[in-house]
């Protein structure tokens, strides 16, 4: 699979002047990590799971999480197990190109049980989504993890979302984060990104923001997501891949205030595209996502199909940062300095602009670098037309 792999090549071959590189659930955990994209959640009762995770992959999606956790009644569990259970082997059975499948769980057993109950088809497991964790909870998750892959022979991520109270509380919040920062440590090789549960901090102080606001605009959220990446985003090789936090809305809502997308790139038969976005509440999540790479993490959990593409399409290198990333990173640069951008209208300064440069080229990797006159607008156009139904 790649990003934008459901554009017809020639379609491709004009938007970009580096493609998105093919991956699989085969590559390295680097790779995967910053590929992840937008993630799309799915509640694992669905009756017809196997139908919905193709017709997803068709759409550009390459990573998806079937949910045993809050999307579903408690009383709904053991039948979502069983469904998952005949929905991959049915997807097994088609031998489909299929995006990197994770399932959330609720508790620690749920793990070697599900990849039991699975047999052969747990070969189409990309891992486990690892809920409400924390240094106490997550040891016995990761234990549970790490037994299930011995057993099936087969390698198996975690993706721990960080939405504990304790992690929340000013309190509680600095302990509790050094004890997620020693498990996951110690379980670095297993753990592919780490998640965000922005609905679960809100939910703590009775807080919900409107689709006219952000994450960062809640002040005792965006505290503790600046906390997260402060300790466990650091570009120093201790780091690991964080993921942004979901966006709710996907239908109209009656708006307080005015549109936050300039007309300036919407000119000519775009401005239709700008009028689509604004009247489904999208420009607040496109807000949120440029904020999200502005504060450190990659990726996005999305509840909503139509999310999946402005992700996307935001994570794209646009022809500029990738020519800065370049120029910094080029072997003659090794002992520092500083230098006028080739678009000449920046300083580029090589040692502290190093590790942007090195993310910059990863990013570029698994998403693609734009050509020079390609923006976002053209690249969400060219996905939404390259839908198929």
């Amino acid at each position: 699979m790649r990003h934008f792999g459901h554009i017809p090549p020639p379609v491709r071959e004009n938007l970009f002047h580096q493609e998105p590189v093919a991956f699989d659930a085969g590559s390295s955990a680097r790779t995967l990590s910053a590929a992840l994209g937008a993630t799309l959640y799915s509640p694992a009762t669905r009756p017809r799971l196997a139908d919905d995770v193709a017709k997803q992959a068709g759409r550009g999606v390459v990573s998806m999480v079937l949910c045993l956790e809050d999307s579903i009644d408690d009383g709904e569990v053991t039948g979502a197990e069983e469904n998952l259970v005949r929905q991959f082997a049915e997807l097994d059975a088609r031998g489909l190109e299929l995006p990197l499948l994770f399932v959330r769980v609720r508790e620690p057993a749920q793990i070697p049980d599900l990849v039991h109950r699975l047999g052969p088809s747990a070969r189409l497991l990309s891992g486990f989504v690892l809920p409400k964790f924390t240094e106490e909870r997550g040891v016995a998750f990761l234990e549970a993890l790490t037994a299930a892959e011995a057993v099936s022979g087969h390698r198996l991520f975690a993706m721990p979302v960080l939405e504990s109270p304790q992690l929340l509380h000013l309190e509680s919040r600095a302990e509790t984060l050094a004890g997620i920062a020693r498990t996951v440590d110690k379980y670095r090789e297993r753990v592919l990104a780490l998640r965000l549960g922005v609905t679960d901090f809100c939910s703590a102080y009775g807080l919900r923001r409107s689709p006219d606001m952000t994450a960062y605009d809640v002040q005792i959220v965006a505290g503790v997501i600046a906390d997260v990446v402060n300790v466990l985003g650091r570009s120093d090789g201790t780091g690991f891949t964080i993921t942004g936090p979901v966006w709710e809305y996907f239908r109209v809502q009656e708006r307080m205030f005015k549109p936050q997308l300039r007309r300036s790139p919407f000119v000519g038969q775009a401005e239709a595209l700008r009028a689509s976005l604004i009247e489904h509440d999208m420009d607040g999540l496109l807000r949120e996502i440029s904020l999200d790479r502005a504060n450190g993490l990659l990726g996005k959990t999305c509840i909503h199909p139509s999310h999946v593409l402005p992700v996307h399409a935001l994570s794209v290198v646009s022809h500029e940062e990738f020519s800065d990333a370049q120029d910094i990173l080029r072997p003659e640069r090794g002992g520092g300095g500083v230098m006028r951008s080739a678009y000449t209208n920046k300083m580029n300064e090589v040692k502290p602009h190093r590790a942007w440069a090195e993310r910059t080229l990863l990013r570029a990797e698994v998403f693609g670098v734009a050509r020079e006159d390609v923006g976002f607008v053209e690249l969400l156009t060219a996905g939404i037309a390259g839908i198929t139904d």
